[in-house]
């Protein structure tokens, strides 16, 4: 195959180097077909990233090689690829890229980008989240099926605050749910937010949902990863592709669809099918914006009422005030 291959993309054109270097060895796939499929499924691709800060997952001999996170943008970006300046939780700062046409996404993809993982704020105001994300997370002796059920309780505790929320398949076992929001509450209040849900949902179904960060404690149950709207954590964006021997990618769906999916279902082959007979089904989330005042009454009412205050913070974040000890409950009994 040649040494380069060109795309056109938009306006612009888009060189991709060494075509035919196999990503995926289990599928055949190539860094050409990573770069074809970021074309076929562009517009939908960028809805997720536009004008996101995004860190970029990079597998540049592939599935089977060595990977990174470039959090930093890399020197040899183009000027028509804008960046935002993000905050770290230790006081630093990052310029990371913000995606504006689908190009820069497979100007990404050139450089071995598998997964994107996009801020949930926007660069013109990188402090106050425009989305809300949970992560149901299935533990040891559960599985997707559990994740559903999860999900369907969860939509019911999201009517009850007034959300609507937008589920995708991880591109493993679980499911996210991304609720957009108005960007006027902080990175400590939309997890606050995100706490409270949890829990609801934990009240909901103590026997199949925790909200357990330490893993001992969690048991054989769905675990919603409040942290993961905590500053400086990110979750896989729609349509990005998992670091799987499958080439598995994270396929928004329908609530009706979430029941009868599979995430196996959805590949670097089904996707770009699945987009030209759908189209991009979480097209109409921009033209939302919900509030979160029911929500962060909830997280009020949790420590008025039941003495629920803050849950611990991840690892790398300094302590923060009303935060609990930050230690495994079996080394703290020790």
């Amino acid at each position: 195959m040649a040494e380069s291959v060109e795309l056109t993309v938009g306006g612009r054109t888009v060189r991709v180097t060494n075509p035919g270097k196999v990503y995926f060895p289990e599928r055949g796939f190539t860094k050409l077909d990573l770069a074809r499929y970021y074309l076929a499924v562009g517009e939908g691709a960028l809805r997720a990233l536009r004008d996101r800060p995004t860190t970029l997952e990079r597998y540049p001999d592939g599935v089977g090689g060595e990977s990174f996170f470039q959090k930093r943008a890399p020197k040899n970006l183009p000027e028509w690829i804008p960046t935002g300046r993000i905050s770290f939780p230790s006081g630093r700062h990052a310029d990371e890229i913000c995606p504006t046409e689908p190009a820069a996404v497979i100007w990404a993809a050139n450089l071995g980008c598998l997964t994107f993982h996009p801020w949930p704020v926007r660069r013109g105001d990188t402090e106050h989240p425009d989305e809300l994300r949970i992560d149901l997370d299935p533990q040891p002796g559960t599985d997707y099926d559990d994740a559903v059920r999860a999900a369907g309780e969860l939509r019911e505790v999201l009517d009850g605050l007034g959300l609507r929320g937008w589920p995708k398949t991880s591109g493993g076992r679980g499911l996210h749910v991304f609720v957009p929001i108005a960007p006027e509450w902080t990175f400590t209040q939309v997890r606050r937010s995100a706490i409270a849900i949890a829990r609801e949902l934990e009240r909901r179904a103590p026997e199949r949902v925790t909200t357990a960060w330490w893993k001992e404690e969690r048991g054989r149950k769905i675990f919603v990863d409040y942290n993961q709207t905590a500053r400086d954590r990110t979750i896989a964006s729609a349509y990005s592709v998992r670091p799987r021997p499958h080439a598995p990618v994270s396929a928004p769906l329908r609530w009706e669809e979430v029941p009868d999916a599979r995430p196996r279902d959805f590949d670097l082959a089904t996707m770009p099918v699945r987009y030209r007979e759908q189209g991009d089904v979480h097209a109409d989330m921009d033209g939302h914006a919900f509030r979160l005042e029911a929500a962060l009454e909830l997280a009020a009412r949790d420590e008025r009422e039941h003495g629920l205050g803050d849950l611990p913070y991840p690892p790398e974040h300094p302590k923060m005030k009303g935060e609990p000890k930050r230690v495994q409950p079996s080394r703290a009994k020790k």
